[in-house]
């Protein structure tokens, strides 16, 4: 990796970006050495000055990217590196939701949804039934059409996916369903804004639901959280949330994002 003593990570080549350069010098030359490496030769073996490779180090194991052993100060490769390309189990996100949904749910008094996008639809991974014991039916394996349910709307907003829009067939279920690619581009625009997004009627003509979305460490929807129920419990005449629904739902997805982060 050294040319005549020198790094040839330091021969930059046009266009390229110095500081993520050096920082994938740095993973790879802890990725070629068996045994962790201090900072000092760190720096020597990337011709860098030591505040500028201490710098890069330091980054890199708050990404989770690097371990810096507490006994000794040397680096190598983190953990981070190894879930890298690896998607998030729907059962870990339903294990990990099930204290905040049921919690949802008592306070509410809301059924409690949760979802992952599959394609053009969301599947419920979980469904957590109304506390008030009026009949229900689990819905748990369901599909429902991503543009026509608040759970896709988040998940959507918070997917890569979201530049495919014009590739969903935009049926029409309800009044307020989005139609037409730019009608759900703005929906999901506005979903992120809030952090939130709420749908009247969706698929299930007289209810309403108010989604959030459970996110990666880098703010990609891993999954979605919502409470549906009849409208007059979700939403306002006017067509707003209830006063402190949306603020209890963002809660319990972030509080279940919180307790992925060990596992993304």
């Amino acid at each position: 990796m050294a040319r005549g003593g020198r790094s040839t990570y330091g021969q930059r080549v046009p266009g390229t970006i110095q500081s993520i350069e050096r920082a994938a010098a740095v993973l790879h030359l802890l990725g070629a050495v068996p045994d962790p490496v201090p900072l000092g030769e760190l720096a020597r073996m990337l011709d860098l000055p030591k505040t500028t490779a201490h710098g890069i180090v330091r980054t890199l194991c708050d990404v989770g990217f690097v371990d810096q052993d507490p006994d000794t100060g040397r680096y190598s490769l983190g953990s981070g590196l190894a879930t890298l390309g690896q998607h998030v189990d729907p059962h870990l996100i339903r294990s990990r939701a099930t204290n905040w949904a049921d919690g949802l749910a008592a306070r509410t008094g809301l059924e409690v949804q949760l979802a992952v996008l599959r394609g053009p639809s969301v599947e419920l991974i979980a469904h957590v039934f109304r506390p008030d014991g009026s009949p229900q039916r689990l819905r748990v394996g369901e599909l429902q059409p991503a543009h026509a349910t608040a759970l896709g709307h988040v998940l959507l907003a918070w997917s890569p996916v979201a530049t495919r829009l014009h590739d969903l067939v935009l049926t029409s279920y309800a009044p307020g369903t989005p139609t037409t690619a730019t009608t759900l581009a703005r929906a999901l625009q506005r979903a992120r804004r809030q952090g939130w997004a709420s749908l009247d009627a969706g698929v299930l003509p007289g209810t309403a639901a108010l989604a959030a979305p459970i996110c990666h460490r880098v703010g990609v929807g891993v999954g979605a959280m919502a409470v549906v129920g009849p409208r007059d419990q979700v939403l306002q005449a006017s067509g707003e949330p209830h006063e402190g629904l949306a603020e209890q739902v963002v809660a319990a997805a972030q509080a279940t994002a919180s307790t992925l982060q060990d596992r993304l």
